[in-house]
């Protein structure tokens, strides 16, 4: 027995193969707009008390990376879910507020409320799709060239973080010499990774005998990956996964862990550490692999040394888990049951 790939032909994976496209087309279209400029020489210059990170879903996950730099240049960044934002947090809208909005759609129910009550504070917003409400009533526009998506977001998401990426290099000025070297190599390593895809999920398949839940594991910017991982896998395999980071897998969930259990970390920046928490997932009798440049199998091996790219690239072997469990469980991956591309309602 093995993996039935009839299962898989369908529009998730030649969603999921069209990445190396899309990751070289949105960066050969990012351009720095004039108001794009200016609004990183007011955040420079102290005109903003905060600067907002907000979106929901994958886009909320693939804020973090911008976000720790952003913290770490010296400036005062909060990242919150645009539902939370709304109805908790309102008094952060206010024009000492720089607001970073990033929905793929640019036309969620949580993302058109924003619009409506934020006021005074400038939105810089990182979207798909140029003529959605997002787009025509921000301050600045990234815009990426994912094209339309079937429904799990993969593409729109890599296009997305490789887009905010981007976007701290304007924002930040300690990462701008690093990004148009460090992000060239995006696609070509995406693409590199992708022309095995089915070797990968025949190993991910076998790997993934016997499992029963999926932990999601990383630390600094791979945090976004952990988030959206654990994410996707229950949209798109309909299968148990949470993505956390490592430290807080240490604190209470790791009592979890027995044969059932697999651990996916990520190398990150912090390779020491998570390959530490391997090796104690596996002699707690659970089962654990690395995803880093030092990865044993090729699935889960990305090129290295860590660059601004890596937080991209992670997600690869993540999607083929996807196509894996999927085909375990004998579904069609990606295929929406109880929801739609575009959230509507609360």
């Amino acid at each position: 027995m093995g993996v039935d790939f009839s299962l898989l032909e369908g529009e998730y994976l030649r969603d999921l193969l069209d990445e190396p496209r899309v990751l070289e087309q949105t960066l050969a279209g990012l351009e720095e707009s004039a108001a794009l400029t200016q609004l990183a020489r007011d955040l420079e210059r102290g005109r903003f008390r905060r600067v907002v990170l907000t979106a929901m879903g994958g886009s909320f996950h693939a804020l973090h990376p911008l976000f720790l730099s952003l913290n770490r240049s010296g400036f005062t960044a909060l990242m919150v879910e645009t539902s939370e934002l709304i109805h908790s947090m309102p008094e952060a809208l206010d024009e000492a507020t720089l607001l970073i909005v990033v929905s793929q759609s640019g036309r969620s129910v949580e993302i058109v409320r924003l619009l409506d009550m934020r006021g005074d504070a400038p939105v810089i917003a990182v979207t798909n799709h140029a003529d959605a409400d997002l787009a025509r009533r921000a301050d600045a526009v990234v815009l990426t060239q994912a094209g339309e998506e079937f429904s799990v977001s993969c593409k729109t998401y890599v296009a997305s973080l490789l887009a905010l990426q981007w976007l701290r290099g304007v924002l930040c000025p300690r990462d701008r010499a690093r990004v148009a070297k460090d992000l060239q190599g995006t696609a070509p390593a995406a693409e590199q990774y992708l022309k095995n895809w089915q070797d990968h999920v025949r190993f991910l398949w076998s790997e993934m005998q016997d499992v029963k839940d999926i932990f999601l594991v990383g630390r600094g910017e791979s945090q976004a990956t952990a988030g959206t991982g654990g994410l996707i896998l229950k949209e798109s395999a309909k299968f148990h996964a949470e993505g956390m980071s490592s430290a807080a897998f240490r604190h209470g969930p790791i009592e979890m862990t027995d044969t059932g259990v697999f651990v996916l970390a990520f190398e990150g920046e912090s390779a020491g550490l998570n390959k530490g928490l391997v090796e104690d997932v596996r002699k707690a009798s659970g089962r654990s692999a690395l995803v880093g440049s030092e990865a044993d199998a090729a699935a889960y091996r990305l090129p290295g040394p860590w660059s601004l790219a890596t937080p991209i690239l992670e997600i690869l072997p993540v999607q083929m888990l996807s196509l894996a469990l999927a085909a375990r469980a004998n579904r069609e991956p990606g295929k929406f049951r109880w929801i739609t591309k575009v959230t509507t309602v609360e």
